[in-house]
């Protein structure tokens, strides 16, 4: 009989690469919307938040192109100098990749954590790009973005598990099938 008081581990379906790729493609159109004033500042890059949960989650799956290819993307999407958002992705998945066996010991909230910090690496990445040629300092609001990202982390997380999630064997063991 097993122990009602022990946790129950979630179990997933493999992921489809048809999901993977539409929440990618989703992230960066939610990037290319028009945002304005003080949600600029404050919002986080979707596109390194959804590589960072598949990167994480499903390394063998999405790779440093995918993210090379997606900052590409981005850089023109953005207007800004080629190749920054591309260096910066790959960086960012990098150290992802090389930490992801140790980010999913933890609870979304303790992977905040890890994603801001990874979300502040991407950041400082593009700064020095921006600073090397010549770009004035954005000021210290320009790193907020990474602590939205940090908080989003849970639900974010959530919302890409949801689909993937099997449902919990019944208490009793018998379905209405087997009766």
């Amino acid at each position: 009989m097993p122990n009602p008081n022990a946790p129950r581990s979630v179990l997933h379906k493999p992921t489809s690469g048809r999901f993977i790729a539409l929440s990618l493609i989703l992230a960066l159109l939610a990037n290319l919307l028009p945002w304005n004033g003080v949600a600029v500042v404050f919002w986080p890059d979707l596109v390194a938040m959804v590589l960072l949960y598949w990167i994480i989650h499903q390394p063998r799956r999405i790779g440093l192109m995918t993210a090379w290819l997606l900052g590409l993307l981005m850089d023109i999407a953005d207007g800004v100098l080629f190749g920054q958002h591309a260096l910066a992705y790959v960086i960012m998945c990098y150290t992802a990749y090389f930490l992801h066996r140790r980010i999913q010991m933890f609870s979304p909230w303790q992977q905040a954590l890890y994603i801001f910090g990874l979300l502040l690496l991407m950041l400082l990445v593009m700064l020095l790009v921006r600073l090397a040629f010549g770009a004035p300092f954005p000021g210290p609001l320009y790193l907020v973005s990474s602590v939205m990202g940090g908080l989003l982390w849970p639900m974010l997380s959530l919302l890409l598990q949801t689909p993937q999630r099997k449902k919990p064997p019944s208490e009793t063991g018998y379905t209405s099938a087997s009766r």
